[in-house]
């Protein structure tokens, strides 16, 4: 009798035992390497520019650029393939284009812009260039003329509206003259290498002070024209 109830209480203990017994640890997962989708909304970082240059004067001047290309012989003030690249520029710009906007530009120097003249450079190559009328990417693009506030945003919500509006009104193409009107400041092209004037003379309801100039700086890449640069003008107090 004793022994059959200390055989059925050893039996329990072992079951109790057993029941009790912590489970084994779980091996440590391997980690997963989780790439993001490339998406245009992913904000980038621009690439950066030449070396920068602060003249006497304040204004902000780019060096020149230097390149292993074939010395181009192309006239491009009488090329019709530089006034096409300006047409296709407009294109871009009114359709919020990015897949064109893209083809216009230098695959070898990329496309410096500058909303003003003293301002934030921004290199923009081929592959940036697509999504600039859908990423969100904020710069500081430089103090506004008299207020001093710094200009911040997208290039869809800053550079872009205003090259929207200078196509859209009654504007001129000027080659390699930088086409301007009255201004309180030198108005120069920084750059040694070919360019066209988008200008735009301003109303005499304001005095023609509401004139307007972006500058298109163009070259030459296997004899076909492509941006290199974009920079705006206007009259400042």
């Amino acid at each position: 009798m004793n022994t059959r109830i200390l055989l059925t209480l050893f039996t329990g203990f072992i079951v109790l035992t057993a029941c009790a017994a912590p489970a084994a640890t779980p091996p440590t997962p391997t980690p997963i390497l989780v790439i993001p989708a490339v998406s245009p909304t992913v904000p980038f970082v621009p690439l950066t520019p030449s070396a920068v240059v602060a003249t006497s004067d304040g204004v902000t001047a780019i060096p020149a650029l230097t390149s292993t290309l074939q010395p181009n012989t192309t006239n491009v003030c009488a090329d019709p393939q530089a006034t096409a690249l300006i047409d296709s520029l407009k294109t871009a710009m009114l359709n919020s284009d990015g897949q064109l906007l893209a083809s216009l530009v230098s695959p070898t120097s990329g496309m410096d812009v500058r909303y003003f003249r003293y301002g934030t450079v921004v290199n923009y190559d081929q592959e940036h260039a697509k999504f600039l009328f859908e990423t969100t990417f904020e710069l500081d693009w430089g103090a506004e003329p008299g207020s001093g506030a710094a200009r911040v945003g997208s290039f869809h919500d800053v550079v872009a509206p205003k090259l929207v509006e200078s196509f859209n009104q009654s504007y001129t193409l000027h080659c390699n003259e930088l086409k301007h009107g009255g201004a309180s400041y030198d108005v120069m092209w920084p750059y040694p290498k070919d360019f066209y004037s988008i200008y735009f003379p301003g109303t005499q309801a304001n005095g023609n002070m509401d004139w307007h100039t972006w500058v298109v700086g163009i070259e030459y890449v296997n004899n076909k024209p492509y941006i290199y640069g974009l920079t705006q003008f206007f009259w400042e107090p």
